[in-house]
């Protein structure tokens, strides 16, 4: 094994940097998204509430993959061509934000209502009470199912080997058809998958202890 990782160590190296960017560009755009539809499900108007329903809902029951093949095969019969690297992490942060939209969503909802109104009625704007005092408060509830997200996004990543995405797994499965070392090549790319999500599930841990001790 150690042979097969000397010989190709730029391919696996090469493979890791394009999960580790699309994992960071998912992470990013999927949680600024999923907060925000968190927020817009709570709208106290019905049609902006009840479209961010609609998108959580249709978002977190499809595989995946479909939408990932969306953007990578139907999506330049009519408007635009992606390709695999750029269709896998679009379908990626879509995918993710409906999730963490529930759980943003379940965060605010358990802080309590008096914040809220204590926040308008020290004279901020509903747009300045959520961000200053209510988002604060929600995201310190849901660190755990939060970071539980965000190494679900990871693994997940894998995803863009389907569409040819350059990531880890789309060079894992090349060397193995190539050397027909499937076991070594498949054990070295999920320690390179240990390595992004090891240290993010202790930091989750550390924040949730610390902030729980706040």
């Amino acid at each position: 094994m150690a042979e097969l990782f000397s010989s190709y160590s730029s391919e696996f190296f090469e493979g890791f940097k394009f999960t580790l960017y699309a994992s960071f560009l998912a992470l990013i755009f999927s949680l600024i998204i999923g907060t925000l539809m968190a927020i817009l499900q709570l709208s106290h108007n019905s049609v902006i509430r009840n479209l961010a329903k609609a998108y959580v809902a249709f978002f977190r029951n499809i595989p995946l993959l479909i939408i990932v093949m969306f953007f990578y095969v139907v999506a330049p019969m009519y408007f635009y061509s992606f390709d695999g690297f750029q269709a896998g992490t679009i379908g990626l942060t879509i995918y993710t934000s409906a999730f963490i939209a529930e759980t943003v969503r379940s965060g605010i909802q358990t802080v309590p209502k008096g914040q809220m109104e204590a926040g308008l009625s020290s004279g901020f704007s509903y747009a300045e009470t959520m961000r200053y005092i209510v988002l604060p408060q929600a995201f310190k509830i849901v660190v755990p199912p939060l970071g539980n997200q965000f190494i679900n996004l990871i693994k997940n990543s894998s995803i863009l080997a389907m569409v040819a995405g350059l990531d880890l797994m789309y060079q894992g499965d090349l060397i193995a058809s190539t050397t027909f070392n499937t076991f070594g090549t498949y054990i070295i790319v999920g320690l390179f998958y240990l390595i992004l999500t090891l240290p993010l599930s202790y930091l989750m841990n550390y924040l949730d202890k610390h902030w729980a001790s706040v």
